[in-house]
């Protein structure tokens, strides 16, 4: 039995299947004594030992019902042939795109040899999972990764990703095609190393207004989700467009997605009511909450197992996993909902 993937096929379970976003990372120590055999953060994820070796810690230590390959979004720029680089303690770099002259500097095909060891560590987890724990693989939304492709980094607004957008709508529009078309061979490549479950993230998806939403994240994510499913009809596909200020059901249902995961400040109650039963619900247990511990979190948990009861719904974050998150309040969330 796999509660993951019994979620997706309909199956009643008696408890919500549980893993977190960032579940590998610094808040675990056995993670950041592998860290330090790396010189950079890309590099980390590009070896597909040291990818492995963390990506199973936390199966380890907490038995999620999932593990995420360890990864990040920005490999795709990176396979673009943009430089990318990651700043210790100040987050990615990348050379920026001003003008639609800079998009000249992009490659028209994303380079999946470079790619490669990304799905040597999916093979070398799925090889070393317990048959019951799902593999996720993941991509960036195209708006998303476009965002930090023009910025140069990640912004509070995205404002030069949006300006760039409406000065230059038809130069933007081809970015995204090839971002679309990128994450679509990514996908499928993770998914043919072993995922079974795709993950598609739009972190910066909140500050479109809903016509550039519809532009720029829906219609991207449509495509992305006919292409994965024209290949691997029966693999799901999560969508996470976090902090969105439009109707989840219209995302769901203009996208084509199996599932929405929720960030921390959604309605989970008014989103549940208005989706398809069939649809699968993740998330919107608030990050500090679980770093907070104690009876606040014991609340936060208990709102969400009744928001839930009787839906197809994964226990999951609004967002990533704080660094600074005791280990033992993941224990105490774990054993409140295994109870």
């Amino acid at each position: 039995m796999n509660g993951l993937r019994d979620v997706f096929a309909g199956k009643p379970a008696g408890r919500p299947p549980i893993w977190l976003m960032r579940q590998a990372g610094r808040y675990l120590a056995e993670y950041r004594e592998v860290r330090k055999q790396a010189p950079d953060f890309l590099s980390f994820c590009y070896t597909p030992e040291l990818a492995i070796e963390v990506t199973l810690q936390p199966i380890r230590r907490f038995g999620f019902d999932a593990s995420i390959i360890f990864s990040d979004i920005l490999v795709i720029p990176d396979a673009l042939g943009q430089k990318v680089r990651f700043v210790e303690g100040e987050g990615p770099r990348l050379d920026r795109i001003e003008t639609p002259d800079g998009l000249s500097t992009l490659a028209s095909r994303i380079d999946l040899d470079k790619l490669a060891p990304v799905y040597e560590a999916l093979r070398g987890v799925r090889r070393a999972l317990p048959t019951q724990t799902s593999l996720i693989g993941f991509c960036g939304a195209p708006w998303t990764l476009a965002t930090y492709m023009i910025a140069g980094q990640g912004t509070p607004d995205q404002a030069p990703a949006r300006m760039f957008a409406y000065r230059h709508e038809a130069a933007f529009s081809g970015l995204i095609d090839t971002l679309a078309d990128s994450c679509i061979q990514h996908l499928n490549a993770q998914i043919e190393a072993g995922a079974e479950i795709v993950q598609v993230f739009d972190s910066w998806a909140g500050p479109l207004p809903l016509a550039e939403f519809r532009k720029w994240g829906i219609e991207p994510v449509r495509r992305i989700v006919a292409g994965v499913k024209a290949r691997h009809p029966h693999i799901p596909v999560i969508g996470f467009p976090r902090a969105i200020t439009g109707s989840v059901a219209t995302y769901v249902a203009e996208t084509g997605v199996d599932a929405i995961s929720l960030d921390t400040a959604a309605r989970l109650a008014e989103a549940r009511a208005s989706l398809q039963p069939s649809i699968v619900t993740q998330g919107n247990l608030d990050p500090l909450a679980l770093m907070a511990g104690g009876e606040a979190l014991d609340r936060a948990i208990d709102d969400i197992l009744a928001v839930t009861a009787g839906t197809p719904h994964v226990f999951n974050l609004g967002h990533g996993i704080l660094p600074l998150t005791p280990v033992e309040h993941v224990e105490r969330m774990l054993e409140r909902i295994r109870r």
